[in-house]
């Protein structure tokens, strides 16, 4: 075996490894989020708006701390930068347990919960961006494949923490849930202890709004797709209350399914034949499984769609992310990685809150007419990142 081979699969055994921490770590997060609508409306009974807030806010928390996580990674590495967000998981969960405090008046409730969420986006974006950063330096010429299986980790977590989640809540209660979701990061810390670090990139630094004018078309692409899955992730589980239909924890676990059983066949593309026709293909079928959660007759049906949105959702993150490695140099590269993932946090903040209103007043399948749209119009969006890649290299 070469010598350059032998770096390539002890870097990969590597990332298997990282990536099964983030795995068992990432479930803090997968956890509570189809159970966290379901508390603010059926426990603390507010309305679906204040749910879908208390859903979408920890995704705006990590759209504010994407900069920072990008610059911690790019100068102090990406291993510290990814143990640093393990254990703000932790703290997060501990505050959210503490927000169900029985003598806790509602109100006062909600907002130790809605501290805990903003908590628990600052760790997320430190452990994505961390683990990415670390990652991508290791294996430079395989990004398409880092972030296929980075991925994986996250959204295998989805598939099994949905209905996981949903029943430690039933059985345990709020709290219950959130003491094993302090637990899980803490594992996944000792896992990556030991895990050697690559050597850092040195070069000229840009500022965070420079690099992002150098990605913002791959990075509005994956916001327009990540409204599918986060009016799914928020609202499926109600959607299926109010149809009276059972098993409304598989709607994420299709979801999860689909998403990392496409990554487990395709995550070579990218690299292989480019990042902008994978994400092509891969928002056409976000749209058509939206479309069927949008007209669904029965549960099999909605869960059909569920799965089809997975399966589109999977390769587009990874399809544009090979894009932006493209577009800046090693040195920037986790503060690209940092702002390109903020565009997908935008749709995760933005859309708990506004499809919550709509299914208010047109009730839950519009949340899902809404996704299909945006899928549509990111199908547009990475049209047009490939015509200007065409035109660079002309």
């Amino acid at each position: 075996m070469s010598e350059p081979s032998s770096r390539f699969d002890a870097a990969y055994r590597r990332l298997i490894w990282k990536t099964c921490a983030l795995f068992l770590s990432y479930l803090a997060v997968a956890m509570s989020l189809p159970v966290v609508s379901v508390y603010v409306t059926q426990r603390l009974h507010f309305g679906n708006a204040l749910g879908g807030l208390a859903v979408g806010i920890a995704f705006l928390s990590t759209l504010a701390t994407r900069n920072h996580a990008g610059v911690l990674s790019d100068r102090r590495g990406g291993k510290p930068c990814m143990m640093r967000g393990l254990v703000v998981y932790a703290a997060a969960s501990l505050v959210c347990w503490l927000s169900a405090w029985p003598a806790w008046p509602p109100a006062f409730g909600y907002g130790l919960l809605i501290a805990g969420r903003l908590l628990l986006g600052c760790g997320e974006s430190l452990t994505l961006i961390g683990m990415l950063g670390w990652s991508i330096a290791q294996m430079p010429t395989r990004a398409g494949r880092v972030l296929a299986l980075v991925g994986m980790g996250m959204y295998g977590a989805f598939a099994v923490g949905g209905p996981l989640g949903l029943a430690l809540f039933h059985a345990f209660g709020f709290a219950g849930l959130m003491l094993v979701c302090a637990a899980l990061p803490m594992l996944g810390l000792a896992m990556i202890r030991g895990v050697p670090e690559g050597a850092l990139q040195h070069g000229v630094r840009e500022s965070f709004w420079r690099v992002l004018g150098r990605i913002w078309r791959p990075g509005l692409t994956v916001c327009l797709q990540g409204v599918g899955f986060a009016g799914l992730g928020a609202f499926i589980s109600l959607y299926f209350l109010d149809q009276g239909w059972a098993h409304g924890g598989l709607g994420l676990t299709c979801f999860g399914a689909g998403f990392v059983l496409v990554r487990l066949m395709c995550g070579h593309l990218p690299d292989r034949i480019g990042g902008v026709r994978v994400a092509m293909v891969s928002l056409a079928v976000e749209a058509i499984g939206q479309c069927i959660l949008w007209t669904a007759p029965n549960a099999g049906m909605a869960l059909a769609g569920a799965l089809l949105t997975g399966m589109g959702c999977s390769m587009v993150f990874p399809g544009m992310g090979v894009e932006v490695v493209k577009r800046v140099p090693p040195q920037l590269r986790g503060t690209a990685m940092g702002g390109f993932a903020a565009f997908q946090d935008i749709a995760y903040g933005g859309t708990g809150p506004i499809a919550g209103l709509c299914a208010d007043h047109f009730g839950y399948p519009s949340v899902f007419l809404i996704g299909g749209v945006a899928a549509l119009l990111g199908l547009g969006m990475a049209a047009l990142t490939g015509r200007e890649d065409a035109a660079a290299q002309a």
